[in-house]
């Protein structure tokens, strides 16, 4: 008899029946011939007969190595030495579970070893085993529809997705084995766990020093005391050693090369990973992705050998809420911290990895990454790159050029005139700052540059004990604000990349008459400038008075502006309720969340920016200060300045931003069971949620984040010949029946036909025939169409079907005849995954679904309310769906666009006989309530929504910069008139008491040498500046000497944000930031 053996050369094993059957026979015909202990010799790529094994550990090391080549007569299998080796299906079939998803699975993983055709001894990577028990198993007897690994996997992806407890799991299993008493399952969610986190590609637990000296890693892994101070590494009990070994810190490190390599090896995303090639955008004006800014196409310049290979791999380091500020922070002992990362990362660079291709046929190649920059918010940015972020300098782009001078408990980053041309006539106004600008604007400093300043600074000891790495020691003159040089530039290519930090785009916003840096000591200041007399503190009898600012909050203008948010509805699934954030007396906003803050900043309040703008923000900057004081220029109202520039260099802000990390970050802390343990807790949740998500992939039978179902999901419509019959939806809520007026039912059908383009050409015939009949003069010829089209039109298609036309089709002639007399309405609909609501039922919600839009023949658009969802009924079951809309009056007397936002009178109305559209043409807006133009006027607001996207050109979709909802483009421009009678007083109020004695503000402010500029330097030690607070408003005295131990009041501390003002004589809100980390937008309207 001769034996099959083709299904030894099949690679794809997982996915193939026929491998899958042969191995089987191959282990049955292999059965008899084991030896006395139960072993036989291994036929798999690794072992190539040199190592024997139990027969059940064959199937594995087969599987996953593949059948050894030139082993054509298996001799030491069963069969005879002068067998055949032909070619005929023998053996029984291996039937059960020839359909489970965990074939795929294993079989991907098991190709993530490019290793598998090498010559060598046998693997000693047997983790693999139990899988594969737990795929020959039967869930239970007779059920060949699930085996026990897929139902297990399964049950876990479900717990995941829907947050099951380990409690509420383990009952689950307890009352499953009680049911069901042969099923094959595991007893608990420990053992469940640890048969996922096989699947995992798990991580290092690597031992610190106590004081973050150095890790006990390679050479150091031995020790017991720490290299660098001669700590134990262990945690000691009354000065002992306790039983068991339990290390002060422990570092858990997640290799990235093995991750890099699962991407590439799994099938499902395997052509991910070199979108940014295939995917680029064809238009050089578009910025898509990261692959159009300017620093990647750099480095691909530097590196053509690396850019020549598409899929070598970029990557991005977010570390953000990972540095938490405190003394236990790593501060500048984060690059201790980072030394695995380096390490590998430089072996990725050098070496690379043999990586299996799944796009590529399972092809080899060698693959290797790139450290393109990192992600992180402005204190983080300190601790990674190296210079400081506090003190005269704290600016890394102007570097020790930084415009700064000493006002009263801080630096202030103050002086942006001398960024303006040299000619420019604001240079010489005395109202700025007391003084003329001479300066010229900072130098660009180049990475060679950058490497010079590097190449003075002292190396220090790391670690923060006492007697080493903690000792204070005082920067020279010649350090700058360098503290170190960040062993990022052990990389060898780190020192070209001209992005090298990318500042993370941070909100809050908080509407709180308590927090505002219009303080007292902001008035001081000046007074001490000698500028803006009018705001300056005065005495009043025995009080002290503060003349009340234009540009801050009245009460009742704050309350007018927390009711103006009340009032805010959104489309369903476009943001949250923020009418719930706003106090119960309308006195501030609270708890707002990240994405809130998002809204709030780019559509309720009319501010935005563009790349082109850094000239405008240069000019916006100077205006600003000519009304605020000093004091409210912190280093990150600075930075804003510099933001136009990274964008060129780095691309879309939507991919460089912490927002889906810290998203993220929110589900592994749910993962902590043990608050004693937290980070350990993440670690292994995270293990098994990297295996259940991997495995996710292969299901398309259980829902999954990759499947799941849109919040706003209508199904699938059947594709139609006629495009018209294709307006369909998803209705939702009460049916009801209309019965429309003859006059309402021949508009209607008439606009279901003129907007069909199939008819195109009857449309055409029967103009032709009415300029006939008519005249060419006809003045109402258009009219008479509409009238008389549809009887035409009925009577034409109803003639070729008796003639037997081949045109005429059901759908045709369903088409032509008249509606059904009764028409069904809903009050709600989903449509092409949008849902629209009623104006009726609109009201009575806290979203906002009924506002519609549709472009016209030319640019122009229409606006208007949703009134009816009506579905007219044809012959055969045929059905349209129309929307009938009031719509708003768009001429120049009820409709203005200023700086690309519209606003429109909601009282004028137009159309009135050509209310209807197709359902399939609407586009959804929502309206807010414009303030500066009375009750009736409404902001115009369009919506991209998630899941939905526009095809441009190439046939790739453009996607949005924030959370798909389409940006405001608005010109960044403020017009502040004539900076010389800028009046700085509210007008509803003169003055506000200050509740402090008089005789502090006779008290000397400070001596001149505390109103420093840039040329004047503070030393700063490098211990000091670890222990500054978060935000750059927390600095100290004059002398820059900061206390190690943060206040506890400081750190309970509630985040402040934005003070937002309402003008009542210019009819115009205004802002004012308090929260240092708001990068940008901190503008007048």
């Amino acid at each position: 008899m001769t034996i099959d053996k083709s299904w030894t050369t099949i690679r794809r094993r997982g996915s193939s029946n026929e491998f899958w059957n042969g191995l089987q026979h191959f282990l049955q015909m292999a059965k008899p011939f084991v030896n006395d202990r139960g072993f036989i010799k291994c036929p798999c790529r690794r072992c190539l007969n040199n190592a024997s094994h139990q027969l059940e550990d064959l199937e594995s090391h087969i599987f996953r190595n593949g059948f050894m080549f030139g082993y054509n007569q298996w001799i030491h299998h069963g069969e005879p030495a002068t067998g055949n080796a032909g070619t005929t299906v023998a053996g029984p079939s291996w039937g059960i579970h020839e359909r489970d998803e965990m074939f795929d699975v294993l079989d991907d993983i098991i190709s993530e070893d490019v290793d598998d055709d090498a010559v060598g001894g046998p693997s000693s990577n047997d983790q693999y085993d139990d899988l594969f028990a737990a795929l020959r198993s039967e869930l239970y007897p007779g059920v060949s529809s699930f085996s026990s690994l897929n139902f297990l996997v399964k049950l876990m992806h479900l717990k995941v997705l829907n947050k099951w407890t380990n409690k509420s799991f383990d009952e689950l299993l307890k009352l499953l084995k009680l049911a069901f008493p042969k099923i094959d399952l595991v007893e608990s969610h420990y053992e469940a766990k640890k048969l996922m986190t096989k699947m995992g590609l798990g991580y290092s637990s690597i031992h610190v020093c106590k004081n973050d000296c150095a890790l006990f890693w390679k050479e150091n892994s031995l020790k017991d005391t720490c290299p660098v101070c001669s700590e134990s590494r262990w945690k000691l009990q009354s000065g002992k050693r306790s039983g068991k070994n339990v290390p002060h810190k422990v570092l858990r490190y997640f290799p990235v090369g093995p991750r890099l390599k699962r991407l590439f090896a799994t099938s499902k995303t395997a052509k991910l990973m070199r979108w940014h090639s295939t995917g680029k955008s064809k238009d050089n004006d578009v910025m898509r992705h990261l692959v159009d800014g300017k620093s990647w196409q750099e480095f691909d310049k530097r590196h053509p050998q690396f850019a020549g290979d598409v899929r070598n791999v970029r990557l991005g380091l977010a570390a953000d809420d990972l540095l938490i500020p405190g003394p236990q922070s790593p501060g500048k002992d984060m690059d201790v911290f980072l030394r695995p990362l380096i390490d590998e990362l430089k072996e990725l660079w050098v070496h690379g990895l043999d990586t299996r291709d799944a796009a590529s046929e399972n092809s080899v190649f060698r693959m290797r990454a790139a450290l393109l920059w990192t992600v992180n918010d402005f204190p983080a940015r300190s601790s990674l790159s190296g210079w400081s972020g506090q003190g005269y300098r704290a600016c890394p782009t102007c570097n020790e050029d930084t415009p700064s001078m000493r006002v009263i408990g801080k630096t202030a980053y103050f002086g942006h005139r001398r960024f303006l041309p040299t000619n420019h006539h604001w240079r010489s106004n005395l109202q700025f700052d007391g003084r003329t600008e001479r300066k010229r604007p900072p130098r660009r400093f180049s990475t060679t540059d950058i490497l010079e300043q590097l190449r003075r600074v002292k190396t220090g000891i790391p670690g923060k004990h006492p007697s080493y790495g903690g000792v204070k020691r005082k920067r020279g003159d010649d350090e700058l604000n360098w503290r170190k040089k960040s062993i990022f530039y052990e990389l060898p290519y780190w020192a070209t990349i001209e992005l090298k930090h990318n500042l993370d785009f941070g909100w809050d916003t908080i509407a709180d008459p308590h927090k505002s840096k219009d303080t007292d000591s902001a008035r001081r200041d000046l007074a001490k400038l000698g500028i803006r007399h009018e705001l300056h503190l005065f005495e009043d009898g025995n009080k002290l008075m503060k003349p009340a600012a234009d540009y801050t909050f009245s009460d009742a203008n704050r309350r007018k502006f927390c009711r103006f948010i009340r009032s805010v509805k959104f489309p369903d699934g476009f943001a949250s309720n923020l009418s719930k954030n706003v106090a119960q007396n309308d006195s501030r906003l609270l708890g707002l969340k990240s994405h809130d803050c998002h809204v709030i900043m780019q559509r309720l309040l009319p501010v935005g920016y563009m790349v082109e703008a850094q000239n405008q923000l240069v000019l916006i900057l100077c205006k600003l200060e000519r009304i605020f004081p000093p004091a409210f220029f912190d280093i990150m109202i600075h930075l804003v300045l510099h933001l136009p520039e990274e964008a060129i260099l780095g691309g879309p802000v939507h991919m460089r931003w912490m927002y889906p990390f810290e998203r993220y970050l929110k589900r592994l802390k749910d993962y902590v069971r043990n608050a004693a343990k937290p980070e350990g807790s993440i670690a292994e949740g995270f293990v098994v949620d990297e295996a259940l998500t991997f495995c996710s992939r292969y299901f398309d039978d259980v829902e999954t984040r990759f499947n799941r179902p849109d919040r706003n999901d209508d199904g699938i419509h059947p594709t139609r010949q006629l495009s018209v019959f294709e307006s369909q939806c998803k209705p939702l809520g009460k049916q009801s029946y209309v019965e429309l007026d003859n006059n309402d039912r021949d508009k209607a059908e008439f606009y279901i036909l003129n907007n069909s383009p199939e008819l195109e050409p009857y449309l055409n015939e029967h103009k032709q025939e009415l300029h006939v009949r008519l005249g060419e003069g006809c003045l109402n010829i258009n009219e008479v169409h509409r009238t008389e089209f549809t009887g035409w039109f009925f009577e034409k298609i109803y003639a070729l079907h008796r003639m037997q036309a081949p045109e005429v089709t059901t759908e045709l002639l369903s088409l032509s005849s008249k509606t059904n007399m009764v028409v069904s309405s809903y009050p709600a609909c989903i449509v092409n995954g949008v849902r629209f609501v009623t104006h009726d039922r609109d009201v009575r919600l806290r979203t906002q679904n009924s506002g519609v839009s549709v472009p016209g023949t030319g640019q122009e658009m229409y606006y208007g309310q949703l009134q009816q969802i009506l579905e007219f009924s044809y012959l055969n079951g045929f059905s349209v769906v129309l929307f009938r809309c009031k719509w708003f009056k768009c001429d120049s007397k009820h409709m203005v666009t200023e700086n690309n936002i519209a606003s429109i009178d909601i009282n004028g109305e137009a159309y009135k006989d050509d209310q209807f559209i197709l359902a399939s043409q609407a586009k959804q807006v929502f309206y807010v309530v414009d303030p500066s133009r009375g009750p009736n006027w409404r902001v115009v607001q369009h919506v991209k929504h998630r899941s939905i996207w526009d095809i441009t050109d190439d046939g790739l979709s453009d996607i949005d910069l924030l959370q798909h909802n389409s940006s405001s483009n608005f010109t960044l421009f403020v017009d502040l008139g004539n900076l010389q009678e800028i009046n700085l007083l509210r007008r509803d109020q003169d003055v506000i008491p200050i509740v402090q004695p008089v005789t502090n503000a006779s008290r000397p402010v400070t001596d001149d040498s505390s109103f420093l500029n840039d040329a004047d330097e503070v030393e700063l030690s490098d211990e000091e500046d670890e222990s500054v607070e978060e935000y750059a408003d927390e600095e100290t005295d004059a002398e820059n000497e900061i206390d190690t131990e943060e206040d506890d009041d400081d750190r309970k501390r509630p985040i402040s944000g934005i003070n937002i003002s309402y003008s009542l004589s210019k009819n115009q809100f205004h802002c004012q930031t308090q929260r240092s980390d708001i990068t940008s937008y901190i503008l007048c309207i």
